[in-house]
């Protein structure tokens, strides 16, 4: 295999990678050995018919495209190994050159990690920020844990109202006409929620037990599904259930119920001093963001648009992790909330620009004031990783090859990096 680098403007490189005519016909007999069973040909059995056979009848590029699969991944990670410029996005790949008998000529363009003018990094002046603790934040909070104790007495006396819960059957049409994925049946939903479109909660408002509701709705231009962006539909719905909560009388019987404590002044007490924890912990973070945003605002990068988008892509993925760990998965999703999967990259991209810019201007003070991270803190921080994966220090090390080590240490150096910056900050 060879590389060349091409750099191009706004921090991106194209990669030229040549894997040798050899390895390409490696590539191509194994398309031909994993397919041949599929393939049938005129006086032949499925299995045994000659490639060149195949070839002959559907063209050589019949197991190109099986073959570039197998060359792509394991050449453009050599490439990347070879490279001397960090490569910090996904590739964008293009086949330049694809013929048994010679090279495989392929390209990757992809985004390098951009060159960092740090500004103030040492004395950035931020806001106090107030961590004490009102009576009515206490309050809110027990009114929360209320919430939380609250029973669901059913209604059959009145019609649905705000708050209420429901459970209904509903079926959406368009022009008349019932669409795929618009139906439901003993649905659960809070009314004033927003889990449905805008418009439709508040139109089953005064809707009684058994009544049929027509529901008027425009779905969003950015709804996922193409058929029904934009449109105007009705959805006939039924409520079956209503439910309404009760809370709990805030006393002593309650304080008992929901903490450790007897009374109710106890139960306070107790809330107040989380709440004062809690804002401190809040606080703390509160002024790291502040200072490292100080930093950016005062310091220069160019970063690439491939850069942003591969980590705009992270946030989503990992964001759909979360989801599926819920039982929805991504499709479900934008049913439920009107979105789609560009509408969720556009709206993560300032928090992709954020994680980036963060990260690079720690490296740079990481670089400036030669921080580094001990091996005493790298064994306490795969300690912690042990007790997470419940596994022993000495097994979770093993397991760790010199590049898992090597992000290990580098992230506790930006870590102590951000400490560097928050104890030099002034506040004022």
């Amino acid at each position: 295999m060879s590389l060349q680098v091409e750099k191009l403007e706004k921090n991106m490189a194209k990669l030229t990678i040549e894997v040798s005519a050899e390895e390409l016909e490696k590539a191509i007999d194994n398309a031909y050995r994993k397919n041949k069973k599929k393939i049938s040909v005129p006086g032949f059995r499925k299995g045994k018919v000659p490639r060149q056979m195949i070839e002959k009848m559907y063209g050589k590029e019949i197991f190109y495209d099986d073959a570039i699969n197998e060359l792509i991944p394991g050449a453009y990670e050599k490439a990347v190994e070879e490279c001397e410029e960090e490569i910090v996005s996904s590739p964008k790949i293009d086949v330049e050159q694809i013929e048994a008998g010679k090279p495989f000529i392929f390209t990757a363009e992809v985004a390098l990690k951009p060159e960092v003018r740090l500004g103030k990094y040492k004395g950035v002046k931020v806001d106090k920020i107030n961590i004490e603790v009102t009576d009515e934040e206490v309050d809110a909070e027990i009114d929360k844990e209320r919430e939380n104790n609250a029973r669901n007495i059913a209604v059959e006396d009145r019609a649905v109202k705000d708050g209420d819960m429901t459970v209904l059957d509903f079926e959406g049409f368009v022009d008349g006409v019932a669409f795929e994925g618009g139906k439901g049946e003993n649905y659960p939903l809070t009314i004033g929620s927003g889990a449905f479109i805008p418009g439709f909660e508040e139109q089953l408002v005064g809707a009684s037990i058994g009544e049929e509701v027509e529901v008027n709705v425009t779905f969003p231009e950015n709804y996922q599904a193409e058929e029904l962006k934009g449109k105007a539909a009705v959805f006939k719905c039924t409520v079956k259930e209503i439910k309404e909560k009760e809370l709990p009388e805030l006393d002593d019987e309650f304080a008992s119920e929901v903490s450790e404590f007897d009374t109710l002044a106890e139960y306070k007490e107790d809330v107040k001093k989380n709440l004062a924890e809690k804002k401190e912990k809040d606080a703390k973070a509160r002024k790291e963001d502040a200072v490292i945003d100080a930093i950016i605002n005062d310091s220069d990068m160019e970063i690439p648009d491939a850069m942003i988008k591969t980590q705009q892509e992270r946030i989503v993925e990992d964001f759909a992790q979360r989801m599926q760990m819920q039982g929805i998965n991504m499709e479900q999703y934008f049913q439920l909330t009107g979105s789609s999967y560009d509408a969720l990259l556009d709206q993560v991209r300032p928090q992709a620009e954020k994680r980036i810019k963060s990260r690079l201007i720690l490296e740079a003070v990481v670089a400036k004031e030669n921080i580094e991270a001990s091996g005493e803190e790298y064994e306490k921080e795969t300690e912690r990783m042990a007790e997470v994966y419940q596994m022993e220090a000495e097994k979770v090390r093993e397991m760790l090859g010199e590049k898992e080590k090597k992000e290990i240490m580098q992230d506790l150096a930006i870590q102590k990096a951000v400490e560097f910056v928050v104890e030099n900050a002034v506040e004022g």
